[in-house]
């Protein structure tokens, strides 16, 4: 295992540095996480043959990184804070991101029904779904992939012109890259340019983010981790329909913890961002503990463990959910954590912060282990920076 820590507005350096750089933290604090993260992460590692983990950590005071095991199994490199990982579905909230900032620059509304930004739509179910419907999974039961034979822009529209709601809009939350998906393809479209584009050229610079990509250069493809799929076989995305607004954006640890601080704390960034970011915390639909916002999940703090597991349950990602809108949308006032798991073939991550305490944990592992696990141990670390004893029981 490898760690750093810096003051909270500094910058993460190699984890060489790691004497100088933590000289001015307290000791008993470092050792306090430093202990509680290791017993997280290490069983877990042991437990699902994990080759390699990053964890990132920011509190008001510190942000703290811990490379656990190797990026490849093949040349045994290190995780490193510079190790790219696959984030899955956390891509979302990236997406959702940009959607709200087109929102912000007047290019588009959440409103507006699909087909607006689509004309091949027109005359389709998408006449009287919105932008909204499709960034809260609530469109009427987009299913959570494309049919195999969907493998083009061409063959995405005869797809979606042919689809017919299974649900009333509004009224289940059915977990889909086909819906999300699509929010992202028509926000991109609103703004006039390709998605991946604004992404990499407008979103991320915006965010401060050096070291996420949609499509990873070529000089640092030596720093992309190789994921392992169930049976240890190395693997990596493979390209889809609609894969970079669902699931395509590569990062590493100390890049997605500068987003969940900005996610926390946005003052720093240009205006139309501050309130892009902002809103995509807005509550649209109460799925049974968990609101809906644009890509995020949230939950009223202190959450118990187990409402918190069952939010993340296979259940909440593959089973029709009954949804109760939220008229008007929750704006959130008070404690709230925020969170959003995400994984691909061979990569595993979680996200999880509460902004009103400043405090965040990000995970991102080269294989694919169960959401549970990544819950209960991100779980465990955010109680302890909040100084609070961990619960697993409802009340």
């Amino acid at each position: 295992m490898k760690k750093i820590c810096t003051p909270k507005f500094g910058i993460i350096f190699a984890a060489s540095f790691f004497a100088g750089a933590c000289a001015h933290a307290a000791d008993e604090d470092q050792s306090r996480i430093e202990r509680v993260v290791n017993a997280a992460i290490r069983p877990i590692m042991e437990e699902y043959n994990v080759p390699g983990i990053a964890v990132a950590i920011t509190t008001p005071e510190e942000r703290y990184f811990f490379g656990y095991g190797v990026a490849s199994r093949k040349s045994d490199a290190k995780v490193t804070g510079d190790t790219i990982f696959e984030i899955g579905s956390i891509s979302k909230t990236f997406t959702a991101t940009l959607a709200s900032y087109a929102q912000a620059k007047g290019a588009l509304s959440l409103s507006d029904n699909a087909s607006k930004y689509l004309p091949a739509l027109s005359g389709s179910s998408f006449d009287k779904i919105s932008l909204l419907d499709l960034g809260t999974y609530t469109a009427g039961g987009l299913p959570l992939q494309f049919p195999d034979d969907v493998n083009d822009q061409e063959g995405m529209v005869a797809y979606f012109r042919g689809w017919r709601p299974g649900y009333a809009t509004g009224t289940r939350r059915v977990y889909s890259n086909p819906s999300i998906g699509l929010f992202g393809y028509l926000a991109a479209r609103s703004m006039g340019k390709p998605f991946d584009d604004l992404m990499e050229k407008k979103l991320f610079p915006l965010l401060g983010l050096t070291r996420t990509y949609i499509t990873i250069p070529q000089d640092r493809m030596n720093e992309y981790a190789y994921g392992y799929s169930k049976d240890g076989k190395p693997v990596r995305v493979t390209p889809g329909v609609l894969d970079s607004e669902a699931y395509g954006v590569k990062t590493t640890a100390p890049d997605l913890l500068r987003f969940v601080e900005a996610n926390m704390d946005n003052a720093k960034l240009d205006e139309t961002l501050q309130r892009a970011i902002a809103a995509t915390h807005t509550g649209y639909y109460k799925v049974s503990d968990m609101v809906q916002g644009l890509g995020w999940e949230m939950y009223a703090y202190p959450v118990e463990l187990d409402r918190l597991l069952a939010g993340n349950s296979a259940e909440m990602a593959r089973q029709p959910n009954e949804a109760t809108r939220l008229t008007p949308p929750l704006v959130p006032r008070g404690d709230i954590l925020v969170n959003k798991t995400g994984s691909t073939n061979g990569f595993g991550a979680y996200v999880a912060f509460v902004p009103a305490k400043g405090i965040g944990v990000v995970m991102l592992a080269n294989r694919n282990y169960p959401n549970p696990a990544r819950v209960k141990a991100a779980y465990r670390i955010l109680t302890a920076l909040d100084g609070r004893p961990g619960s697993t029981s409802s009340r």
